[in-house]
């Protein structure tokens, strides 16, 4: 094994995983660390500058300050000969280099060959202004917001008039917790069992990248003891991700409906997921619609507005028209 070093108890190196070309990753990590300190100036860290600088940017000296690193073994890091650093190590280096979400991902890849830890970001705010505008810019199609524990941050208008008043509160303000506590909501998904095991599947795989987060734990914990099936199938231990696929609908009003599904990651926000619903068939869409329309002029009669039932007509014929 290489040499280790440590700071603060911490290894700051170590030999690189079998199968994977350290000489390439270390030149690449040299490379990255070299542009990454040459973009920064010294008042952009909280540093003085002191003399005149033959080249723009921080010297190693001061980067190896600011992340509490040796500065010879840094200027070894930087040339390709020390061992992969440890992953305390990379993040001190990051936060001295002021690197963003995405290039501190990067450089644990880089140095490492494995992503970082993800830092689990406060959804308390909700959604951002734009994906908010995406939501009701799709007037025709369910769409909703959800976070890595599956509670719903937002949803559209046609997403309220497919799944009922309710959605978004109580137990259908998080999707996981509808799917299985609430009878109606089991009926009503005629794929139920596909659904569900694609739920607890993406829900274990996200308790992994967050276990100490008090929330996901909750959630799982009321579906292990509310639900047999839930408890049976956590037990597989099944990992899987839900990003598209197609699931039959049995509405009280519009009849079946077969819709696609399909997950985006939203911008800005690594663990919040757009999911948008879109018709298969002429006659689901046909249904979509109808149902979309009858619950924006509800909507627009019970708050007095006639302006809002013709415009929920102008919606329709919009619709009409792009299809």
């Amino acid at each position: 094994m290489g040499q280790q070093f440590r700071v603060h108890g911490e290894s700051l190196g170590e030999s690189s995983k079998p199968g994977i070309p350290r000489t390439t990753r270390q030149s690449t990590l040299g490379e990255f660390l070299t542009a990454m300190r040459g973009r920064l100036a010294p008042e952009d860290v909280g540093l003085r500058s002191v003399g005149r600088r033959r080249t723009p940017g921080l010297r190693r000296q001061e980067v190896a300050e600011l992340a509490a690193v040796s500065i010879d073994w840094y200027i070894r890091l930087e040339q390709g000969r020390a061992g992969a650093p440890g992953s305390a190590v990379l993040d001190a280096l990051a936060e001295a280099l002021r690197l963003s979400p995405v290039e501190r991902e990067y450089l644990h890849l880089t140095a490492r060959g494995e992503a970082p830890p993800r830092p689990l970001l406060d959804q308390r705010g909700g959604v951002t202004t734009s994906l908010r505008a995406i939501l009701d810019g799709m007037p025709m199609l369910p769409a909703y917001v959800v976070d890595h524990s599956f509670d719903i941050l937002a949803h559209n208008a046609a997403a309220t008039a497919m799944f009922g008043d309710g959605f978004g509160h109580g137990t259908a303000s998080n999707v996981a917790l509808l799917l299985f506590l609430d009878p109606d909501a089991r009926r009503g998904q005629l794929n139920w069992e596909q659904i569900a095991r694609e739920t607890v599947g993406a829900l274990r795989a996200n308790a992994a990248k967050y276990p100490d987060d008090p929330r996901m734990q909750a959630v799982i914990a009321r579906l292990r003891a509310g639900h047999r099936d839930f408890a049976a199938w956590w037990g597989d231990h099944t990992v899987g991700e839900r990003c598209s696929g197609v699931k039959r609908v049995a509405h009280p009003a519009a009849g079946v409906l077969t819709v696609s599904y399909d997950m985006f990651s939203a911008p800005e926000a690594s663990e919040q997921r757009l999911m948008v619903l879109t018709p298969v068939d002429a006659e689901s869409e046909v249904r979509l619609r109808g149902l979309v329309t009858a619950h924006s002029r509800r909507v627009a009669r019970e708050a007095g507005d006639e302006s809002g039932v013709g415009e929920a007509e102008k919606v329709e014929k919009a619709a009409v028209l792009a299809g």
